[in-house]
């Protein structure tokens, strides 16, 4: 390929996703209709947290995890089935380590919701191969941005990162009712996306004490960080697309971001609507 290989930040939303799909997931199935087709995809996702190194899934044939408890039958019994790339894992693990992370392959971890949902909807035939990579339980954001550095070079390998986290996650206000977001989510969202077309990373690095209401859209940083990782492997000059996901249960943003290459000038963006 000439240009890199563009790459996502989604946000996964609840396990129930997976067959309600809403505002977001035609607009990431649309997404991935446009898209060229990657050789592999590349996933991260907070419900994988290692502890002290950076797994990475060497399966050839990862299984579906159902890592979640009390929802519908019918979640359960949906599968993922796509093959595994042992090669490429190997050779993440040696871009990391390289990079200064301590990592090692894992051929007995399966693919998450976080990892596995969003992908029904972008890559819905399952037969393009799938490595999942930890994500380290100490990491901050100035770190995140650095693991998003180590993976940048996979954009020049014709392979789909895809950061699975959530916009916002407040799950001690989760509301049973779909609703209206709350006002403080929309709020938070319009910052992100502002701040990710002005090239703020700084401020991004920082969202805890730039962005409003940030302790309650995320009273922990672990559905933040993907984001972060994501801008980490966007590099210095990029151009942002917003995709409009809504907001479910009243305080999950449901938007995400598609980072391409742009030549170094002031930061391009662009919105899809409802």
């Amino acid at each position: 390929m000439n240009t890199s290989f563009p790459l996502l930040f989604v946000s996964h939303g609840a396990p129930l996703f997976a067959i309600e799909p809403g505002q977001a997931g035609p607009r990431l199935a649309q997404l991935g209709r446009e898209l060229p087709r990657p050789d592999a995809i590349v996933i991260l996702s907070p419900h994988w947290m290692t502890h002290g190194e950076v797994s990475v899934t060497s399966s050839t044939a990862p299984a579906t995890l159902h890592d979640f408890g009390g929802f519908p039958d019918a979640l359960y019994q949906l599968q993922y089935p796509a093959p595994g790339a042992p090669v490429l894992a190997a050779h993440i693990v040696e871009m990391l380590q390289d990079a200064g992370w301590k990592s090692r392959l894992d051929a007995r971890r399966g693919l998450d919701h976080g990892a596995w949902v969003p992908l029904l909807y972008l890559a819905p035939h399952a037969d393009i191969p799938v490595v999942q990579v930890s994500m380290p339980a100490s990491l901050d954001t100035r770190q995140a941005w650095k693991l998003g550095q180590a993976l940048k070079p996979l954009r020049e390998m014709n392979v789909l990162i895809v950061a699975s986290g959530s916009l916002t996650h407040n799950l001690y206000e989760f509301r049973s009712a779909s609703g209206l977001g709350a006002d403080y989510v929309k709020a938070f969202a319009a910052w992100t996306a502002k701040t990710l077309q002005a090239g703020n990373t700084e401020f991004l690095l920082d969202y805890k004490q730039h962005a409003p209401s940030a302790e309650r859209a995320h009273p922990t940083d672990e559905h933040f960080l993907p984001l972060i990782i994501a801008l980490g492997a966007a590099g210095e000059h990029y151009d942002i697309r917003v995709l409009e996901g809504g907001v479910s249960y009243g305080v999950l943003s449901m938007d995400s971001y598609l980072f391409s290459s742009a030549t170094p000038q002031p930061h391009q963006g662009v919105t899809d609507h409802a």
